[in-house]
């Protein structure tokens, strides 16, 4: 299975991986303008199977996710160490990725991940709460754009991030075959599973994100021995693009502490 993907730059590779349902742009856009200062980094970006313009073939599992992320690993990687940053469900799969390679990977940027509880309906998690508006903004919506279903900053520079990095990606996806694959989520090794994480790690989270939520991820601090935890407020789901500064900063220092062992 082949993966659609775009990369820039040269240096130490850099794998990001997006979460369910939207593709590549979810981690160019938030990610690009922190590299854009930092060279010396080659940045990999797939759009996972069913997203974007990754086919899913026959894949009805997480495992069979797991398996194409496994070749482009293999193919675009090989056995160069690199960085690993997972947003929401692709925080699943680079913890995933985490326990079945962790001498390949110099250090684990986690955005808004999944945490140890896999099925929304299960996680401890926040309702949904409005901190920050502007005129104007609600109006200016189309019809059918969900930007106000997770928005806890209703701003026109998260509604720009937002059509931007997030809503063409949610356009294309493979809605029947996510759906398949949705009912078979958790992978076969699971994360966690193996020995406790010793590079430097970032876990990022909103404190008012209603769908991953910030509490089942503070248990994963004994697996993850060098992470930063942080819990930023007016901050949901899209916490990149409703806090981009802090995001930013956050980013930086984790690659600072990545550099300075590598």
């Amino acid at each position: 299975m082949a993966l659609h993907h775009v990369s820039h730059g040269d240096g130490v590779p850099v794998l990001a991986l997006h979460g369910w349902t939207p593709d590549h742009r979810l981690m160019t856009g938030c990610l690009e303008p922190v590299f854009a200062e930092l060279p010396g980094y080659r940045r990999l970006y797939p759009d996972l199977p069913g997203m974007g313009q990754s086919p899913a073939g026959d894949i009805g599992d997480s495992d069979g996710i797991m398996a194409a992320l496994r070749a482009f690993i293999d193919e675009q990687i090989g056995d160069q160490p690199f960085l690993l940053i997972g947003e929401s469900y692709g925080g699943y799969l680079s913890r995933g990725l985490i326990a079945e390679r962790p001498e390949k990977i110099l250090g684990l940027a986690l955005i808004c991940p999944i945490g140890t509880i896999l099925e929304n309906a299960d996680r401890h998690v926040p309702e949904h709460v409005v901190l920050r508006s502007e005129p104007g903004v609600l109006e200016s919506l189309t019809d059918g754009e969900d930007f106000t279903e997770l928005a806890v900053a209703q701003t026109a520079a998260a509604l720009a991030a937002y059509r931007a990095d997030v809503a063409p990606g949610l356009a294309v996806a493979d809605t029947e075959a996510l759906d398949r694959i949705h009912k078979n989520w958790t992978l076969s090794i699971a994360p966690e599973s193996g020995p406790a994480y010793t590079r430097p790690t970032l876990i990022v989270c909103g404190r008012q994100d209603s769908i991953t939520g910030f509490e089942d991820q503070y248990v994963l601090l004994p697996h993850y021995l060098r992470a930063t935890f942080a819990v930023l407020d007016v901050a949901g789901h899209n916490l990149q693009l409703e806090q981009p500064e802090l995001f930013a900063a956050l980013m930086r220092e984790w690659l600072q502490r990545v550099s300075q062992e590598s």
